[in-house]
């Protein structure tokens, strides 16, 4: 029985019905004091049905043994029935649907992961782990292999199908220095969407060679300057600072509940610097945060949100975009079928500019150049963020030193209006973004940027 025939019923309720199916499993190797400390495996199998009625989202989900060939059982599907039962309780049927088969959408892979044995994703690990204790300072190496393959089929009310294959693979690792009584730890990952290909032997090796060499030479760095100066982020930076202090302000649900007041009612208004546009693009191939088409069936598309300093769109789902009189642009995800779709970001970058990289970089006399970002956290309701710095300079006189304990404070708005030179470079980030409970993936890019000033948080006044 054709998935869409086994679920087509399930649509026949409220203003807009749609059935999200999920077949996916994963596999997570921990390794840890010179070995692998834990292998889990993971399946994730189930459908949710979710009924929009007004601006009202009622939705049901189950696991289930089989979902994307139909019911595995008379009772599987007495249970599905139960739930639907309860979940249109009191609502008007519609009629029934017309729904064509889809035809199954993969994403390129050069080298699936299923082609290798668990002894050669061990063998990431360990590769990384021989090069990265290779000092006598290196106390510690934490390695993390993740792999997930997801399967999604969708149906909806408007006749829109689709079946779709997604292959993640990330590669992280953790070293930790110590020197006397000091310690010091330093943090990369690498990874995509993607088969075994992104994990070769050269990539491994120079991010494990990075990481180590960030903790060591961290044991002789001095504290980090306090104080408002100009700051260069580099494009080896990635686009964290992106992604939060702008990106989920952008995100259409913080702009409709009061939360993102930076950018509410300011399509068209200037925003940011001239020289700063910020896109969303789910069709850039290979990157984490990449798919062909978004968790409620409309087809990825590249997303301008920002111009030249003037503000375009947000990041809309289906129900925000309802709301705000707009359509979607693509951007209604979910973690799983057991969480309903909310806007999210994919592959959110600021595009490149028309300056040297090498220039600004030359153009800082004295301030502060972040090479690596660390985590942080904003505010949506007014912008205001904080991040560490995994890799940071102070600069005096054009020379650069090395320091540590280092973070930047600051605001969203502030931050885009005062970027005075945007780099011809572009470089990226990965990541898992947590938002409501739900955790899905993305990339973040961002050029070589000059900021006027920006407030270091450090230990040394």
């Amino acid at each position: 029985m054709s998935f869409i025939n086994a679920y087509r019923p399930f649509l026949e309720f409220g203003d807009f019905a749609d059935v999200y199916l999920e077949e996916s499993e994963s596999l997570s190797i921990l390794w840890e004091n010179g070995g692998v400390q834990n292998i889990s495996k993971a399946h994730d199998k189930g459908a949710g049905i979710r009924i929009l009625q007004g601006l009202e989202t009622l939705y049901a989900h189950s696991t289930m043994a089989s979902p994307l060939s139909g019911f595995s059982s008379n009772d599987e599907k007495a249970k599905l029935d139960r739930l639907f039962q309860d979940l249109t309780r009191g609502l008007k049927k519609s009629g029934p649907k017309t729904i064509a088969e889809p035809a199954i959408k993969n994403h390129p892979l050069s080298d699936p992961p299923g082609h290798h044995s668990l002894q050669d994703k061990i063998g990431v690990l360990d590769l990384a782990f021989q090069t990265a204790k290779s000092a006598e300072e290196i106390r510690q190496v934490t390695g993390n292999y993740l792999e997930k393959i997801k399967r999604i089929g969708y149906l909806n009310s408007a006749g829109e199908t689709f079946l779709e294959e997604r292959t993640y693979l990330v590669f992280n690792l953790t070293v930790t220095a110590q020197k006397g009584s000091e310690l010091q730890t330093a943090y990369q990952s690498m990874g995509g969407l993607g088969g075994f290909e992104l994990l070769g032997r050269e990539s491994v090796q120079k991010l494990a060679w990075a990481v180590r060499e960030r903790a060591r030479n961290k044991l002789e760095a001095p504290l980090a300057p306090m104080g408002e100066m100009p700051v260069v982020i580099a494009s080896s930076a990635g686009g964290t600072i992106i992604h939060e202090a702008v990106g989920h302000s952008l995100e259409a649900d913080h702009v409709l509940q009061g939360t993102s007041p930076a950018f509410a009612g300011k399509i068209g208004k200037i925003v940011a610097s001239e020289k700063v546009t910020v896109l969303d693009d789910p069709t850039l191939q290979g990157a984490r945060g990449s798919y062909f088409f978004d968790d409620e069936g409309i087809p990825a598309q590249k997303s301008i949100l920002i111009e030249n300093g003037i503000l375009k769109d947000y990041m809309l789902d289906r129900k925000a975009a309802l709301q705000m009189k707009l359509k979607s642009n693509g951007h209604g995800r979910r973690e799983s079928f057991s969480h309903r779709p909310i806007p999210r970001m994919s592959n959110t970058f600021v595009a490149p500019g028309k300056d040297n990289p090498e220039a600004i970089l030359k153009s800082l006399r004295k301030g502060f150049l972040v090479t690596k970002m660390g985590g942080g956290q904003v505010n949506t309701a007014n912008g205001d963020f904080v991040f560490d710095v995994e890799e940071g300079y102070e600069i005096n006189a054009g020379r650069k030193t090395l320091v540590r304990k280092a973070s930047l404070l600051g605001n969203g708005l502030e931050v885009l209006k005062s970027i005075d030179m945007v780099g011809s470079d572009l470089g990226w980030s990965i990541g898992t973004c947590g938002k409501e409970g739900q955790g899905v993936p993305v990339s973040d890019g961002l050029p070589t940027i000059r900021i006027k000033k920006l407030v270091i948080g450090g230990g040394r006044f």
